[in-house]
């Protein structure tokens, strides 16, 4: 081992600058690094001469202390370890560390009995086991979990430096709802773990509210000795003491929460608590009643779901209703998963039918989210929601809440080459009974609609379509369109005609179909969506409920029309 603390200090942190590869390490920054170093653990300057750090790469490179380290000199300038992998963490204690830290753990057993010593009797445990494979080469006999990928670590021993000696620290953070880290002024009170996952407790200013910080969320700290530190007692047991976790809900007080739990998970709640306010309230043959006072908070409700099927809440209703949406919420993820195989059935069925139906193509969060910013557009304007065109110019973000993988996979089965050009909203409002009659939809490509005199509704097309037909129009043109409320006959779902899609029918022909045939319903559940080919002759069913009916229609194609001129040409009619 090292032969006393400064030098061990100087060791580990030249170990720490030649593992950073994404920076080139002078004898210079060698020395400025391990000043740095001693500074933040003695707390007073410590002379650090250039012989001093010579010697230490020297003895490093050696078997003398058992560390043996590739430190390569390059460009006869910067120094760095010939393996990328090297740390001197890594190797192997020597026998006269085993024999050190045998003593000491003999030591330590003596006292763990003490009143003192009594929240330290599994890590006596571990740490015995741990020499004692070390020492024998043996299997450990005590395994732990643990997350070597976990980022944030390296943070630990800065934080705990910061603690002992009351320093304020600068942190570069990032939490998981920021587009990009910040600066922020930090004094840190202690650290904490919770579910393999270590943060730091403190305030940012001492009349603000104590904030709880995840240490892999932390891009970079530095001492800020600008600022005094706040010296504020502390008490982890007092201020985490109802709550489950570490996200402590500030200015409320604790809740009583009812749980049911089965009989096959009884045990494992009664013999391992969710929290030491646990109480028994009720047993019978089908399972247990508890209770616990605690905050209502991320953890406790990822505890709860942890039990899946084995565990109810009965009170509150607020957590009761939360659970609820979300094992609904997983369930939808199931139930949205979609499969090549169906999907190429779905295909089929629209170029030989002229439609096909696919329910659960968005979760019920996603529905909620999209009618959301439908409503709040429609708030904030003075348009009506009957019937809205340039929805995703007004609304942008619909887009990307539209163009879910679910539905890119849809368009990517149909076509792969296909792109957006239409976005319509449609809404049949409450005590709204308007439908549309028999008819086909024809692609159209015009610069402007001119309404005809003496007629509603009816517009001269002025464009290309006056002259290609309306079949080589539809050839690379199909419909989606997404159901945000259940759709049934009741409310005017579609009715339509199979296979009448391949051509422009005339007004009797239409008059024939529709009288000698049997449409099909097109009931779509919310969240799920209609495919539809352009020329499918199609209708609304008279509504017969006040329930709402909102589709959001898209329209997409992959090919370029020709110019009228170009197609003049390509018939020989010019």
């Amino acid at each position: 081992m090292a032969q006393n603390k400064n030098a061990l200090i100087r060791y580990k942190t030249i170990d720490k600058c030649l593992q950073n590869r994404y920076r080139e390490w002078t004898l210079d920054d060698l020395i400025e690094a391990c000043s740095d170093a001693l500074y933040e653990y003695e707390g007073r300057d410590v002379n650090v001469s250039k012989r001093s750090i010579q010697l230490d790469i020297q003895l490093m490179r050696s078997d003398k202390l058992g560390y043996n380290a590739p430190i390569v000199v390059y460009n006869k300038k910067y120094y760095k370890y010939d393996d990328d992998n090297y740390s001197i963490t890594n190797i192997p204690l020597t026998e006269n560390d085993m024999s050190v830290l045998s003593e000491t753990v003999e030591m330590l057993k003596q006292f763990k009995d003490f009143s003192l010593f009594s929240e330290l009797g599994g890590i006596i445990q571990r740490l015995e086991d741990k020499v004692y494979t070390e020492k024998n080469k043996q299997p450990s006999i005590i395994h732990l979990d643990k997350n070597e990928h976990l980022k944030g670590l390296e943070h630990l021993d800065v934080l705990y430096q910061a603690i002992l000696k009351e320093l304020c620290l600068t942190l570069t953070y990032q939490s998981f709802k920021a587009r990009e880290a910040s600066d922020i002024t930090f004094h840190p009170f202690i650290l904490k773990e919770y579910n393999n996952r270590w943060f730091v407790v403190g305030k940012r200013k001492a009349k603000e509210p104590i904030l709880t910080l995840a240490l892999d969320r932390i891009h970079k700290i530095e001492y800020n000795l600008d600022v005094p530190y706040i010296n504020q007692k502390f008490e982890a047991e007092e201020y985490f003491k109802n709550t489950i976790g570490v996200s402590v809900v500030h200015n409320h007080p604790p809740e009583e929460i009812i749980l049911f739990v089965t009989h096959r998970h009884a045990p494992y709640v009664l013999t391992k608590p969710l929290h030491h306010s646990q109480k028994l309230i009720e047993r019978d043959q089908f399972g247990v009643i508890i209770s616990l006072n605690v905050h209502h908070n991320f953890e406790l409700e990822r505890a709860i779901l942890g039990f899946g099927d084995g565990m109810k809440v009965i009170e509150p209703q607020r957590l009761r209703r939360n659970i609820k949406e979300r094992l609904q919420g997983g369930i939808d993820l199931y139930d949205t998963e979609l499969n090549e195989k169906g999907l190429i059935t779905h295909v089929r069925k629209l170029t030989h039918n002229g439609f096909s139906i696919l329910n659960n193509v968005y979760t019920n969060r996603e529905i909620k989210k999209i009618k959301s910013s439908i409503d709040k557009f429609f708030e904030q304007s003075e348009e009506e929601a009957f019937g809205k065109r340039k929805l995703l110019m007004d609304i942008p973000n619909l887009s990307e809440l539209l163009l879910n993988k679910n539905l890119k996979q849809v368009v990517s089965a149909i076509d792969k080459n296909a792109f957006l050009v239409k976005a319509i909203y449609f809404d049949k409002p409450p005590k709204s009974n308007w439908y549309v009659t028999w008819h086909q939809d024809v692609p159209i490509n015009v610069s402007d609609k001119k309404n005809l005199e003496g007629y509603t509704a009816w517009t001269h097309k002025h464009g290309i379509n006056s002259v290609i037909p309306p079949e080589e129009i539809s050839k690379n043109i199909f419909t989606i369109r997404i159901h945000l409320d259940d759709t049934t006959k009741s409310n005017g779902a579609l009715k339509v005609v199979p296979g009448s899609h391949n051509k422009r029918l005339s007004d009797d022909e239409v008059k024939t179909i529709t009288n000698n045939c049997t449409p099909y319903i097109c009931e779509v559940a919310a969240g799920g969506i209609q495919l539809m080919k352009p020329l499918l002759l199609h209708s609304s069913s008279k509504s017969t409920n006040q329930k709402r009916r909102r589709v959001i229609h898209l329209e997409f194609t992959s090919q370029e029309l020709p110019s009228e001129i170009e197609w003049l040409e390509r018939l020989n009619l010019s």
